[in-house]
């Protein structure tokens, strides 16, 4: 016969299991399964591709590859840059092959494309490489999370402090693709808003082999400030390009509205030194950005951008989510997500807004001269600190998720 001690000690046990969330965990399939979808072998590789993938598989090792009991993998797919085939391979993924989260997803035309099928299908994404505004504006989504960084937060911010320092005339050579278009027209508003000039822009295709032509229609335009507004590969291309026509020599610059760390490396520093730009990460800023960015390094041989490190920094904050609600529900996820500040080796004063989209502060760097690099990878001044709230525009109450 059981004492009574023995049966209330047997129910307080019983009490303290269930409450814990391994006690109710509900896992889809019994696997956590994360969808690296990228660019492997195309133009937006290097800053995404593989080391978007080593990123998220670091997160997973660090979180000791299990979550509520049930193991966590990492898929890869390569929509090729291509709308199409991203959005037929999220598709695939959360109808057949059982994917809970997507990360990454280069470039704003592909992450729109995804967001329609998240949205469909009711399961989370979360972009890294896609800077598109209208992603958290008038097509905000509670399954689809902006992590690091938005057109308006880079561009808006690169223009105000170019035309502060005098470049109050501008040309634009622009990306023709959403994500290039939202750039150009961020800082344009900006421009104009300050009382400066836009005098005209160019278009090229996304990743032209030969841009030659525009480069040389910006020239022509005599606007001090040459904007690029694209990201890799034309972005670097143009620039040097620019040096090679005597842009600069001729009392031109060029600001580059996005620019990453691995198109500095590319470019070197002879042609890219004195560039503005907003960033939202910089391997070399303190401790915690050093510390994790070399263990990177020993497994890819380069820098992180801040696209994969915010790759990792996701994860981890999805794991930690999934973990504390006891399920992979998308929306009980998130709702976990946005409870509590996001402060990690990425992210500082970081918070994921009722829009969806991460919050946090962004650095002004300019690149250095070769003569004051010290280091392999020693290509920042960081001239300022941005808070988070000064660089992303207010929630927009277009999005559906904004309380009016």
């Amino acid at each position: 016969m059981i004492s009574a001690r023995t049966k209330i000690f047997m129910a307080a046990l019983a009490a303290a299991f269930l409450s814990s969330p391994a006690a109710f965990a509900q896992v889809s399939d019994d696997v956590v399964k994360i969808g690296v979808l990228t660019d492997m072998n195309g133009p937006a590789s290097t800053p995404t591709g593989k080391g978007s993938v080593t990123a998220a598989q670091m997160a997973v090792d660090d979180f000791g590859g299990k979550v509520l009991g049930k193991p966590i993998s990492v898929i890869v797919g390569d929509h090729q840059l291509k709308p199409d085939i991203g959005a037929g391979i999220a598709r695939r993924w959360y109808d057949v092959d059982q994917v809970d989260l997507i990360v990454d997803v280069p470039v704003s035309a592909v992450g729109l494309a995804v967001q329609n099928i998240a949205n469909e299908k009711k399961k989370l994404l979360i972009v890294h490489s896609t800077g598109a505004t209208d992603f958290h504006d008038k097509f905000c989504s509670p399954y689809a999370i902006q992590w690091v960084f938005d057109t308006h937060a880079l561009a808006v911010g690169t223009a105000q402090e170019v035309v502060k320092r005098g470049g109050d005339s501008w040309f634009f050579i622009t990306d023709d693709y959403a994500f290039g278009h939202s750039l150009e027209k961020d800082a344009s508003t900006v421009v104009t808003k300050m009382g400066g000039k836009v005098l005209g822009a160019v278009r090229p295709p996304f990743a032209t082999p030969d841009l030659s032509s525009f480069v040389l229609q910006a020239q022509a335009s005599k606007a001090k400030i040459i904007g690029i507004a694209g990201g890799p590969p034309n972005n670097g291309n143009e620039i040097k390009t620019g040096a090679e026509f005597g842009v600069f020599k001729g009392g031109q610059q060029m600001a580059a509205l996005l620019a990453l760390i691995t198109d500095i490396h590319s470019l070197g520093l002879p042609a890219a030194q004195g560039l503005l730009l907003r960033t939202s990460f910089y391997w070399d800023m303190d401790d915690k950005t050093r510390e994790w960015s070399k263990r990177y390094f020993a497994k890819m041989n380069q820098m992180p951008t801040m696209w994969q490190a915010g790759v990792y920094s996701s994860v981890m904050n999805y794991l930690n989510a999934v973990k504390a609600t006891g399920t992979d529900d998308p929306l009980k996820v998130s709702a976990e997500m946005h409870k509590h500040p996001i402060e990690d080796f990425f992210s500082r004063n970081g918070k994921l807004r009722e829009d969806n989209l991460m919050v946090h502060d962004l650095m002004l760097v300019q690149v250095k001269t070769p003569e004051e690099s010290k280091y392999p990878w020693d290509y920042y001044k960081i001239l300022a600190k941005i808070p988070g709230d000064q660089a992303f525009s207010p929630p927009n109450p277009a999005c559906k998720l904004v309380k009016q």
